[in-house]
């Protein structure tokens, strides 16, 4: 479980899976708010026999450094931009999930040598008044709420009704708040502050059109936290983009059809 020295943080990232030759370009993960890259695992457990896998934990989560805030994405970007040179990898295909979707932009944006495709998930070039107000919202909750408590609200903003009235989905989801209530390294107010601000601030949207790698883009039409305008935007942003809406999903949707969203994104990203 390494930790790697890059701008001016120890970034904790971990490899997994060696690619189909020794060729194949490196696949980096990008994950969104509050959420470590352990949350990739789902995923791994298909990419890895396609890909040599690299995945973070944010600034801000999990083991990498905690500075206070407040974050940006450009920053987080050139955090990663680090954490490449430090490890020797000239080019990726990088996916990024919520705010990894914003730092997947300015990834490509800062350092677009770096950069071989994106997929950006349930992405936003910027945000409006309510999905500022939204990202407020959230750091009262932390600030105020149990763990499991803090744990359903964020449930509640990104699984579908569908989901929900699903008899075993609707008890998995019961048992990720009790692993939530007992995470040995939580997140601190601190840390969840900083990628908020990161997440409020993000404006790339004068910058999408210089962002000439292939580029999917993927939403779910139910997504009450990042909704569909926000992903339509980033798409008719970004030349020859392709978009992707799953019906009746919201912003977890890799979560709740995982089934789908796993081929498809390495089959995507096998001919990008």
């Amino acid at each position: 479980m390494p930790l790697i020295k890059t701008n001016g943080i120890q970034l904790h990232y971990e490899e997994r899976g060696s690619g189909i030759s020794s060729e194949e370009t490196p696949l980096l993960l990008i994950m969104g708010i509050t959420a470590p890259g352990s949350v990739w695992n789902v995923h791994l457990a298909d990419w890895q026999h396609h890909f040599r896998c690299i995945i973070g934990d944010n600034r801000g989560v999990g083991l990498s450094d905690k500075p206070l805030g407040p974050y940006s994405s450009e920053q987080m970007a050139d955090d990663y931009a680090g954490l490449l040179d430090a490890i020797q990898v000239e080019k990726v295909r990088v996916v990024g999930c919520s705010m990894g979707s914003t730092i997947a932009q300015q990834l490509a944006i800062r350092h677009p040598d770096k950069v071989q495709s994106l997929v950006l998930m349930c992405p936003w070039a910027r945000c409006d008044n309510y999905a500022k107000s939204l990202f407020q919202h959230i750091m009262n909750c932390k600030a105020r709420f149990r763990p499991e408590e803090f744990s359903l609200y964020i449930q509640l903003l990104i699984f579908s009704k569908s989901t929900w009235d699903n008899t075993e989905k609707h008890e998995e989801l019961g048992i990720g708040r009790k692993q939530d209530s007992a995470n040995p390294f939580p997140q601190p107010l601190h840390g969840l502050e900083g990628q908020a601000a990161a997440c409020i601030n993000h404006n790339a949207l004068a910058d999408l059109g210089k962002i000439d790698k292939p580029t999917l883009v993927i939403g779910g039409r139910q997504d009450i936290f990042t909704p569909v305008w926000m992903a339509r935007e980033v798409a008719n942003g970004i030349p020859e983009s392709e978009l992707f809406l799953y019906e009746n999903l919201g912003h977890a949707f890799h979560f709740e059809n995982t089934s789908d969203f796993n081929p498809r994104v390495r089959n995507w990203l096998l001919d990008n």
